[in-house]
């Protein structure tokens, strides 16, 4: 279950004038924004830490309050460092009791009253994004704070993607949106004006599924708000690999504070297919990441000895699957088949990284209800929920599958999405869904180009228009396995 919308598009007429329009606030008493940018001195103004709110987009998991945390320590300490007072530092996830605050438009009425009553700017960070105090507050200082700003390193599409809803799709790269984990900034006349629209104008689509680039559509408005401002010293590299003397900002690398892996043992895989993909996926499941699993299940509308599948006695539906779901958590949750603390279900045109999914679950505690994978939003603007979306994988923790169960939640028909359900279910039970960037619901080339370099990404999805075992050995295959495989088929070879 994908969570796309079809025929939702968010092209606009005017997007091809993106570069020749100006924002109502391109200009200021004669000056143009170039101007501001290039001379620090010329409202005579200083920033200082007061003067900044930071939103950490902090998540519930234990794992993720402990990075969040450690990320504001180093932010007070660095001001400590400054001789300046401690800066406001919000964790997004204790802002409210509401779970959809992650989708920042419905957190912004809260923030935009509560401190940009005494602050000038707030300044986003994810829980890997590195700041340099100094620096940062100097690179704030050449924006007039009078004026609308959003500020960031510019990501773009190369071409159209089904997860931005094709947007753009004469000319993808017009349109610039924010590199999160670099950081990003809105000043407070904008973040005031946004939170004040929030109110009376929701984003188009129900669906949150690229926070990024619906943030800056929704900012932009068609032409009519401020498109992205390019900061080069929000930067993307690595800290451990760049040299970072201008930088306001880095990243760090993903679980760089997690500890030993999991046992293989300790994960049970369970395959959603069906007869008529018994002879094309199931073989390419075989063929790339079958053989890391310890122990997997292959469930099916027909049994098959040869493969082989398991029928659940769920008749096969088109879509949802929900049943079928269902029927997989309730096998687990019994014990017959496995003790195992970690359940991954996946579609049987999911690409995935075991050895990596094996690192991930090293970072989280399988006695906490955990559910953890790429997360999605519905209606998140208007109460809705999170969800992990189905066809990049879905992890449960045993603790959360019980849960689960425990609560009544259930398919209100056999062919319900999966995946939406079962997030439903969890913000009905106050169970945190958990985000990783790196599963991914779609295909490498739907994605940013240089956000996927930064990872060692654990899954892709869907077999259109690509070659899946190359997808996989390119993307997914660790670098001791390629080198095995290339020994292997040289000797074949000999």
């Amino acid at each position: 279950m994908s969570g796309y919308t079809a025929g939702h598009g968010l092209i606009c007429f005017c997007c091809s004038l993106i570069f020749f329009v100006p924002s109502c606030n391109a200009f200021y008493d004669g000056i143009s924004e170039k101007q501001e940018r290039n001379d620090p001195q010329m409202f005579d103004q200083f920033i200082e830490v007061q003067d900044v709110v930071f939103v950490i987009q902090s998540q519930k998991n234990s794992y993720h309050t402990h990075r969040a945390e450690q990320r504001r320590t180093e932010l007070l300490h660095q001001a400590q460092t400054l001789n300046q007072s401690s800066p406001d530092v919000v964790l997004l996830h204790k802002l409210s009791d509401y779970d959809g605050n992650w989708s920042i438009l419905p957190a912004l009425p809260r923030l935009a009253s509560q401190y940009c009553q005494t602050s000038l700017w707030i300044v986003f960070l994810e829980e890997e994004t590195n700041v340099n105090l100094h620096n940062l507050l100097q690179v704030l200082s050449k924006f007039n704070t009078r004026k609308e700003w959003f500020l960031g390193r510019p990501l773009h599409d190369d071409e159209p993607t089904i997860i931005h809803h094709y947007a753009f799709s004469e000319d993808p790269s017009s349109f610039s949106y924010p590199d999160f984990m670099a950081g990003w900034a809105l000043s407070c006349p904008l973040a005031k004006r946004t939170a004040e629209r929030v109110n009376y104008e929701p984003p188009k689509s129900d669906f949150t599924i690229d926070l990024q680039h619906e943030i800056a559509l929704y900012i932009w408005e068609e032409g009519r708000g401020p498109a992205l401002t390019v900061v080069n010293e929000f930067c993307s590299e690595l800290q451990s690999l760049s040299l970072t003397g201008d930088c306001a900002t880095t990243i760090n690398t993903f679980l760089s504070a997690c500890g030993n892996p999991v046992q293989k043992e300790d994960v049970f895989v369970a395959v959603k297919t069906c007869q008529r993909f018994h002879g094309d996926r199931v073989p390419l499941v075989k063929q790339t990441w079958e053989k890391d699993a310890a122990s997997l299940e292959y469930y099916s509308d027909f049994t098959d000895p040869y493969i082989p599948t398991i029928h659940l006695g769920v008749p096969n539906t088109e879509r949802g699957h929900c049943q079928k779901t269902f029927a997989i958590l309730k096998r687990f949750a019994s014990g017959v088949v496995t003790q195992a603390p970690w359940l991954l279900i996946v579609d049987d045109d999911t690409l995935i990284s075991l050895p990596r999914l094996w690192r991930l679950l090293g970072c989280y505690d399988p006695n906490e209800a955990v559910s953890v994978g790429e997360r999605y939003g519905y209606g998140l603007s208007r109460d809705g929920y999170s969800y992990i979306t189905g066809g990049g994988g879905m992890v449960f923790s045993r603790v959360a599958v019980q849960n689960i169960l425990a609560g009544g939640c259930g398919c209100h028909s056999s062919d319900a999405p999966d995946d939406m359900v079962l997030g439903m279910c969890l913000t009905t039970l106050g169970l945190p869904v958990t985000h990783s960037p790196l599963f991914h619901q779609a295909r490498p080339q739907d994605y940013v180009k240089e956000l996927l370099a930064r990872q060692s990404p654990i899954s892709f999805h869907k077999h259109w228009n690509i070659n899946p075992v190359a997808v996989y050995q390119h993307w997914l295959k660790e670098p001791n396995q390629r080198r095995a495989h290339s020994l292997t088929k040289t000797r074949e070879e000999l």
